[in-house]
């Protein structure tokens, strides 16, 4: 039997494998409470799992494609899981005010997640998006 620490470490993955790399919105929807808080949301914009619909399926997916998520670490202690992971992706749609550049990238993410009962409750997320938005706007 896994533990709560190791069954909130899966639930990530899934949610990385699931839902970010391949779109799929029941597994957002079995993975992601209602209540969620997503501390990453811009200022002044929703922070519910609207927020994370939008950015991952309206913005990341349609900027990208080929989208291949490494799980490099995760660390889990409590209801927390952290992870840093790499998402590798062809900049093949508008992203950010940025048109296709067919460049390959690599987006790094840590991200922390809390867990209740196997579903986010928050996230919080760092990420080096402004150096893949300098380096597909580069001629």
């Amino acid at each position: 039997m896994q533990s709560t620490i190791e069954q909130n470490k899966a639930a990530v993955v899934r949610f990385n494998k699931e839902f970010i790399e391949q779109g799929n919105m029941n597994s957002f929807k079995e993975l992601v409470a209602d209540d969620v808080i997503n501390h990453a949301a811009p200022p002044g914009a929703p922070n519910g799992p609207e927020s994370m619909i939008h950015f991952i399926l309206n913005i990341l997916r349609n900027g990208f494609s080929d989208i291949k998520i490494d799980i490099l670490d995760q660390v889990a202690e409590g209801d927390k899981v952290t992870t840093r992971k790499a998402i590798h992706a062809v900049h093949t749609g508008e992203f950010m005010g940025v048109s296709a550049s067919n460049k390959k990238v690599t987006i790094h993410v840590i991200d922390i997640i809390r867990l209740r009962n196997g579903q986010y409750i928050e996230h919080w997320g760092l990420s080096n998006i402004p150096q893949v938005i300098a380096e597909i706007s580069e001629k």
